[in-house]
């Protein structure tokens, strides 16, 4: 089969790959029929996990077709039209039975397109398939449904519930790509009185407009007095980090009020400081996690009935074997106005666009 296989930083390919096999009876083979692309894998590619081994095929979030089960596997049968999720849960290990299944100690966790091939090809082996993968229903079509394997799960959990928005919060969501959209998204649902997107891009904070930010402001003309004005000097309740990098980081520290939560979702590849000398004093809560996926059955719920703006994230979709291709236009997504980019399932024509153009079309990066 073909999969897209990482060779070290700045280097990946669409290739030939050995076909998979069932290594455990409780594993599932499934045929990928629609596969996204994650912030995530950009930070593989330029060497931010150095875990990936080379050799490794990409991916972590899928819809497909269950093809085949191993004996133990009770849940799914071949035929069933089934999400993958971004964590593996082994449902056994101390964490699982906490719920806390992106730290399982079975085998599970984060391991698609991290410690073993991930989605990112034509079938993948899904290890632990009684609690990975997910029955859908027919009213979520493909290029939606992919986006319930981590985007909205990460942004729920890791930035709406740990950061606990309140009814009457101010939120704040630095960085509106996927991630930081969803965030917008999914803290509406605690009817926040005012949800607050920061970021660079023109494109994006349109974007953000359109999943119901109240207010946008461009990271770099001081965002932290927009806050502070809003909020009568106070600062914001929730601060929620979307990018991964020092500077948004330390952002958001400087936009929380005193006694509120600043919930980290990005992926740092680098060391940022923890301004102790001016936070001591704050009574501030700071969260970092992994997801865990318990909310995806809620979210799919959700989406069979129409409560999540799924489809306004994907921008850009393709077959399977340009995933060269769609690397490319996710990565520059502020000069091709990339959201979300889906592969397989239906086609449309994918076009190129800048940032002024996407943001007349109410799309971002």
């Amino acid at each position: 089969m073909k999969g897209y296989v990482f060779h070290g930083p700045g280097r990946s390919a669409w290739e030939d790959v050995p076909d998979p096999d069932l290594k455990e009876p409780t594993d599932a083979i499934v045929r990928v029929d629609a596969v996204t692309i994650c912030g995530t894998d950009l930070h593989i590619l330029k060497g931010d996990v150095p875990e990936v081994r080379p050799g490794t095929v990409l991916g972590h979030e899928a819809v497909g077709e269950i093809v085949e089960v191993g004996a133990d596997v009770r849940t799914v049968r071949p035929g069933d039209r089934v999400l993958v999720s971004c964590i593996t849960a082994c449902g056994r290990c101390r964490y699982c039975r906490d719920g806390a299944y992106g730290q399982c100690l079975g085998g599970g966790g984060w391991i698609l397109g991290h410690l073993i091939d991930g989605t990112q090809a034509e079938y993948v082996r899904v290890p632990h398939a009684d609690l990975s993968v997910h029955p859908l229903p027919g009213a979520v079509p493909d290029e939606e449904a992919v986006l319930l394997a981590d985007i909205f799960p990460t942004a729920y959990e890791v930035g709406v519930l740990n950061g606990r928005v309140r009814p009457g919060d101010t939120v704040v969501v630095v960085g509106a790509g996927p991630v930081g959209l969803a965030a917008i998204a999914t803290a509406r649902l605690f009817s926040p009185e005012r949800v607050i997107a920061i970021d660079v891009a023109a494109a994006r904070l349109e974007a953000a407009r359109s999943m119901g930010a109240d207010a946008v402001a461009d990271a770099r003309e001081d965002p932290a007095q927009l806050v502070a004005d809003l909020t009568g000097g106070l600062g914001a309740d929730v601060v929620v980090e979307a990018v991964g990098v020092p500077e948004t980081f330390e952002l958001c520290t400087r936009m929380v009020r005193a006694g509120g939560h600043v919930a980290n979702v990005g992926v740092h590849g680098k060391p940022a400081t923890l301004h102790l000398e001016d936070l001591w004093i704050k009574n501030l809560t700071l969260t970092t996690g992994l997801v865990d996926t318990r909310s995806t059955p809620t979210l799919l719920r959700m989406a069979a009935a129409s409560r999540l703006p799924l489809g306004d994230l994907v921008t850009h979709t393709f077959p399977l074997d340009r995933m060269e291709e769609a690397y490319d236009v996710f990565a520059r997504a502020a000069d091709t106005g990339a959201l979300k980019v889906v592969l397989g399932g239906p086609q449309r024509e994918v076009v190129a666009v800048g940032a002024e153009e996407a943001a007349a079309r109410g799309t971002g990066s």
